[in-house]
């Protein structure tokens, strides 16, 4: 129960089978008091109040304290807000872990239009900049724990921040940035005692993994779905795709007192899929 006492923090968090709800549930099991947080609209691959509602009674068979607070990671005041929550609710953040994105916008590059680029990027990095920066004050404003760290900030990366993927110029680009701002961020919140870390996973059968699943299985010319993954699979040093529990076991790590002296990295989880 390394997490007992802790405050954990992780948006786009609201669907049922979704990697931020794995990432949760790891911090759970480990005594975390958690914050759901999603868009909370449902429709077009967004959470609804109905999926979040089962995040949330998930996590409390888990046995730790819960909220619910929406946020739209584009608006910079629902990014305050999201943060005052969790504060007026618990007294405190411990861990930001910025899982918000949107990966469902495919499409050549030629035919991607100035809105879907915005849309994108709002999300998946202007958002992390956004909650980062939210929680950042109050981690400030905090003080250091125990182990001398005031807080951690650990941004849901990819794959496609090290590598190139055809028909997702805008995602592979935010991802890209993500990166960058993960690093820019490392060394300015450090001397405030704030870590800041990206991991990189491949690809993850999530709802919204699976949606990638048919799309890029039509696009790369598999017979079906099932032949793409069996070639995903194939290709992996260690013979399978990406869990989202292996997501979650990276970010229940970089929060802990094991990797107080880690920050500024990009952690590639993909079963060696990745290496630079």
């Amino acid at each position: 129960m390394r997490y007992g006492g802790k405050v954990v923090v992780v948006t786009g968090s609201g669907r049922p089978k979704g990697l931020g709800q794995a990432i949760l549930q790891r911090f759970a099991d480990e005594g975390a008091t958690c914050v759901v947080s999603d868009i909370g609209s449902g429709g077009d691959g967004l959470a609804s109040s109905a999926d979040a509602a089962a995040v949330v009674a998930d996590l409390e068979t888990r046995g730790g304290k819960v909220l619910w607070q929406p946020c739209d990671v584009a608006d910079e005041g629902q990014c305050e807000a999201l943060v005052a929550a969790t504060v007026t609710a618990f007294g405190r953040i411990d861990v930001l872990v910025n899982n918000a994105g949107i990966g469902f916008v495919m499409k050549p590059m030629l035919d991607t239009s100035g809105a879907d680029w915005d849309r994108v990027l709002d999300v998946n990095l202007k958002g992390a900049f956004l909650c980062s920066r939210a929680a950042a004050r109050q981690f400030i404003a905090q003080g250091t724990g125990p182990d001398g760290i005031a807080g951690r900030i650990i941004n849901i990366a990819s794959q496609a921040a090290k590598s190139g993927f055809p028909h997702m110029a805008a995602y592979v680009a935010s991802k890209h940035g993500m990166v960058g701002l993960t690093r820019s961020n490392a060394v300015e919140l450090g001397p405030h005692r704030i870590t800041v870390n990206a991991v990189c996973p491949n690809h993850v059968t999530t709802g919204l993994g699976a949606a990638q699943n048919e799309y890029f299985s039509k696009l790369l010319g598999f017979e079906s779905v099932e032949a793409y993954l069996a070639n995903m699979k194939a290709k992996n040093p260690l013979g399978r795709p990406g869990l989202a529990s292996d997501t979650a076991a990276a970010c229940a790590w970089l929060a802990s007192s094991d990797a107080v002296y880690v920050t500024g990295e990009a952690i590639n989880v993909s079963g060696g899929e990745e290496m630079h």
